[in-house]
């Protein structure tokens, strides 16, 4: 898929069908490589040209709002594939491939009609737009939410002994508790443990001789067992701490294990749903955007066409996506076609001798209007 137009429009003397040949043999002759299509917009309604100029500044700043949205939802549903670990699929509108909806745009009279001024077209297409950022940033910051609890529950199971869950790592026969006896769980240091088995039965008195057993191992830590009297349990944690192990904390519960493994069940089937219903709406939305996008830059190429050429409205619509290597010939034959007097029908003196920018300020300069559509 291309990812750069250039929306472009030049102005027309005599019809618009000989410019449209013209360009097109000059492409031919010049950059044949270079894709071209007309960009059909309707006859919009045109207003005064006061309320063209004070729409202005708006058209740039919402067109980098709308691109913005474009760009950001593209990105959640780049991680969205990625993480999900399926085949990225071509973005569609209405079921049309983007680039597609571009270079074959058809206005939605339905949706924004052509009578609506300037102005009320553009809000519509701006607080559309803002509705489908406001509900992306709810709809990841619940995911999002999800996966931190998740990603919490498996720090936890995958951290180092001395923090993690060891509910998992222990079995119902490697405890003993009753009225007198108690089982605890000692964290050594992986390089103590020789000290650890030397030395445990002595820590304490009433430590029943070679109970302790080795549970589990990591990269910093042993998990021990060790079985003694409950009277002495709290003398033991002391001198434990005192040679440098760490008694955990641990209550066996099986109810309680079962019940922490249905929790994280649901959690991964959360989140598996979540991201599947994200992934599903952000493949909708993308396209609701673009299509806001599109009809957008129809506005913003109308506008400043009647801004740079006058009125009525007269001129050519129209998107290429010239090579790197074929902008300067691409550029050169667009300037020869552009070169109108037509051109300096709204330019102050200074404008003349000076060059007119692109509506906003943010356009390139050149005597025909002309504007970078990036798709990614």
């Amino acid at each position: 898929m291309t990812s750069r137009y250039w929306a472009v429009s030049l102005p027309v003397q005599n019809s618009a069908s000989s410019v449209w040949s013209s360009l097109q043999e000059q492409i031919s002759k010049h950059s044949f490589d270079t894709p071209l299509y007309r960009f059909n917009i309707p006859n919009l309604r045109v207003g005064t040209l006061d309320s063209l100029l004070s729409l202005s500044d708006d058209l740039v700043r919402s067109n980098s709002f709308i691109e913005g949205v474009s760009q950001k939802t593209r990105r959640q549903i780049d991680e969205l594939e990625r993480v999900s670990r399926v085949e990225s699929n071509a973005l569609t509108v209405d079921g049309v491939p983007v680039d597609s909806y571009l270079t074959r745009f058809v206005w939605d009279e339905a949706k924004y009609p052509t009578m609506s001024p300037l102005k009320e077209i553009v809000d519509s297409i701006h607080t559309q737009v803002a509705k489908i950022e406001d509900d992306l940033k709810v709809r990841v910051a619940e995911y999002n939410n999800v996966r931190s609890q998740l990603n919490a529950i498996n720090r936890k199971q995958s951290g180092s002994l001395a923090v993690r869950d060891l509910s998992n790592l222990v079995k119902p026969e490697d405890i003993i508790i009753s009225e007198n006896l108690i089982t605890l769980l000692a964290i050594v240091p992986k390089y103590s443990q020789k000290d650890w088995l030397a030395s445990y039965e002595t820590l304490t008195s009433y430590v029943v001789p070679r109970s302790s057993k080795k549970l589990h191992e990591d990269n910093e830590y042993a998990l021990y067992t060790v079985t003694l009297f409950r009277r002495v349990a709290d003398n033991f944690r002391t001198s434990s701490r005192e040679k440098g192990f760490q008694i955990r904390d641990f209550e066996y519960s099986s109810e309680a294990q079962e019940n922490r493994k249905q929790e994280i069940e649901r959690i991964v089937q959360d989140q598996e749903s979540l991201r599947s219903s994200l992934l599903q709406w952000c493949y909708t939305s993308y396209g609701e955007v673009f299509s806001s996008w599109m009809h957008f830059c129809a506005v913003r190429v109308f506008a400043e066409s009647i801004l740079r050429y006058g009125l009525p409205p007269s001129f050519l619509a129209c998107v290429l996506s010239p090579s790197l290597k074929s902008e300067k010939k691409v550029r050169s034959v667009l300037d020869g076609l552009g070169d109108s007097s037509n051109s300096t029908y709204w330019k102050t003196e200074d404008e003349v001798a000076g060059g007119m920018v692109g509506l906003g300020g943010d356009a390139d300069t050149h005597s025909y209007v002309s504007f970078t559509i990036n798709l990614v």
